[in-house]
């Protein structure tokens, strides 16, 4: 859980999902995310079926939804505060999936560590348009005590882009995502690549 991590967003893409993760796999993300908060059961479902199927050699996760987890046999989910309690998404997936949670304080990150979460996502780090429900800016302070206290990779997400995205690593972030600084671009996997070299 290093590097780069990338997240779909239909609204927001210019050459939509399929392009965006063809592009991110060509980059070299480790971690993929299907994100997609409207459309039918269905929809999901065959979309998530497609992407799957460009992440051969990339993990492929979805958020929120376990059934569209379980239907596509994606390698895990990443859970909201909201979501599915994180004991039921392990019970239904197994031990051997990926569950990441997004946390938003040290409490919510040293709770998600007791229940065994993988990773952990700290959101929002700056303030940010992509996620209606994202909440305050939590800082990068709030990276640096998690860093301290929690044995867990950190993936930082929120109002990232190039300008402020060392600062993040620095602060202790494992992985980066920057959605809009990517799915917006003409050149999805150049900009990728940007923030892929932070990490070396």
């Amino acid at each position: 859980m290093k590097g780069y991590y990338f997240i779909t967003d239909e609204d927001l893409s210019l050459a939509g999902n399929s392009a965006d993760v063809k592009n991110a796999v060509a980059a070299g993300v480790r971690v993929v995310q299907y994100r997609r908060k409207c459309g039918s059961t269905q929809e999901l479902f065959r979309e998530a079926s497609r992407l799957k199927k460009l992440c051969r050699k990339t993990l492929f996760l979805v958020n929120d939804r376990v059934d569209i987890a379980l239907a596509v046999d994606a390698d895990g989910v990443h859970l909201g505060q909201d979501d599915l309690p994180y004991e039921t998404a392990r019970e239904l997936l197994g031990p051997k999936k990926i569950i990441g949670v997004t946390v938003h304080t040290l409490g919510e990150a040293r709770r998600a560590q007791s229940a065994r979460a993988d990773y952990l996502g700290v959101s929002p780090i700056f303030a940010t348009g992509t996620k209606k429900d994202a909440g305050e800016p939590t800082g990068l302070e709030l990276i640096r005590q998690i860093k301290k206290k929690i044995a867990l990779p950190l993936v930082a997400i929120g109002g990232i882009n190039l300008s402020n995205a060392a600062a993040v690593v620095i602060a202790g972030a494992d992985a980066v995502c920057a959605i809009s600084a990517v799915v917006t671009k003409k050149d999805v996997k150049r900009e990728i690549r940007k923030f892929q070299q932070l990490f070396k």
